[in-house]
């Protein structure tokens, strides 16, 4: 096997010189560094990164301890992440926490063990352990999708991705009350994460913008899971007034939803309309198709990436929070006519490239294509409105039956699923 020595004598320069080409630690001459990378190739030499590490006390490796991996959000999260990583020349070692405040204290510990340059965590409902443990041994971390605040006791806590939570839901609701909605039902989140005090927050909002007041009895937690969610929907749906919209606050919990929808017998959005934070690839498939808010979740993950380089670079610089926009994608669940090509509204005005540390702004109103492109179809009961036509709130009018999807398509999506896979 090759070795750095056997590269510097076919180049003619130095072993250092190599070492410098090879690990970008000096500028190099172009002809210099291109005779050593013409060397490198006709050789085969390999880097010994075990070898390097020992010498420059860096792995070039980052630990991810993402929960639910096979949720669909997670994943282009993880998606994001890899390639951000892979682009910088950093390796990846990934682990599940499970959602389990001491699991996660575990496995963030093994990851440190490992000796990873830094983390990349989606932190648990209650993750004081663990920002104890990264603190004591000041790992470079930075938390994304769920974010820890002041009040949460977390004085030292670390750098922060995540997107959007209030404004969107607020903006999700404030449509349901525009059509005319009154009694409107949130399947919340699993309690303790920020995200489901933000969508909360946003949701309560929404109701005090439109002159409504919060009836406690149509918030119900679904845990973040497709299973809370069927028994939060159902609770909802027993109640001697139920909601005439329902907002789920992450996409498994709206397959739960749509489960207990289709078991009553109930039309969306002729006897209900429908609204979830999280869109999803085949949102667009059900019939109707999905009104939605989109997380840019691959970019929370390219981001986290970037804030943790930025700060294995700059270890001195304050800690700080990234909020990326989300996007209103307005399709048919709502109640509104079925638009010719769903409309993707970003959330908030200002490109967050513009402003790294925190993206700003008003209601957006740009508009672009979202991922379907032509009218739902499916199942029409009753003989009230159409699929395309808007529903109204008492329940008057029909719609397809909710949820129904086309064999493959549903096939694919009980496999991309997981039953009691997490989200924000």
């Amino acid at each position: 096997m090759p070795t750095m020595a056997d590269v510097a004598r076919s180049a003619g320069v130095s072993v250092a010189t190599v070492s410098h080409v090879l690990n970008g630690t000096r500028p190099v001459l172009p002809h210099t560094r291109q005779a050593v990378l013409d060397a490198v190739d006709a050789l085969g030499y390999t880097p010994n990164t075990l070898a390097r590490s020992l010498v420059t006390s860096r792995t070039r490796s980052i630990g991810l301890a993402v929960s639910a991996i096979s949720n669909p959000y997670f994943t282009e999260i993880l998606q994001g992440v890899e390639a951000e990583a892979l682009e910088a020349g950093y390796s990846l070692l990934i682990a599940d926490p499970h959602d389990d405040p001491v699991h996660e204290r575990k496995v963030v510990q093994l990851l440190h063990e490992r000796r990873v340059d830094g983390m990349i965590v989606a932190p648990s409902a209650d993750p004081h352990a663990t920002v104890d443990y990264l603190t004591r041994h000041t790992v470079p971390t930075v938390f994304l999708d769920r974010v820890l605040t002041a009040d949460d006791g977390a004085a030292g806590a670390p750098d922060q991705v995540c997107a959007e939570n209030v404004e969107p839901m607020a903006r999700l609701v404030g449509h349901l009350t525009a059509l005319g909605h009154r009694r409107i039902g949130l399947v919340a989140g699993l309690p303790g994460l920020s995200t489901t005090a933000e969508r909360i927050a946003g949701y309560r909002q929404a109701l005090a913008s439109a002159g409504l007041t919060h009836d406690e009895d149509l918030l119900v937690s679904g845990n973040s899971e497709s299973a809370g969610a069927e028994r939060a929907t159902a609770a909802l749906l027993a109640l001697p007034e139920p909601p005439t919209a329902l907002v789920t606050a992450n996409n498994a919990m709206t397959i739960g939803a749509l489960r207990v929808l289709r078991r009553h017998g109930l039309a969306v959005p002729g006897d209900i309309s429908l609204c979830c934070f999280d869109d999803f690839a085949w949102a667009d498939l059900f019939s109707p198709r999905l009104t939605a808010v989109a997380q840019p979740s691959r970019e929370i993950g390219a981001q986290a990436v970037r804030v943790l380089l930025d700060r294995l670079a700059t270890p001195g610089r304050p800690a700080r929070t990234v909020r990326l926009p989300c996007a209103f994608v307005h399709r048919s669940s709502c109640g509104c006519p079925e638009p010719e090509q769903p409309v993707r509204e970003l959330s908030r005005d200002e490109d967050p490239d513009r402003n790294p540390t925190r993206a700003r702004g008003g209601d957006g109103d740009r508009d672009g294509p979202g991922r379907g492109d032509g009218p739902g179809h499916g199942i029409s009961l009753g003989d009230g409105a159409g699929p395309g036509e808007a529903a109204r709130p008492g329940g008057e009018g029909a719609g397809p039956l909710p949820g129904a999807l086309d064999g493959k398509a549903a096939s694919s999506a009980r496999s991309t699923l997981s039953e009691k896979g997490t989200t924000s």
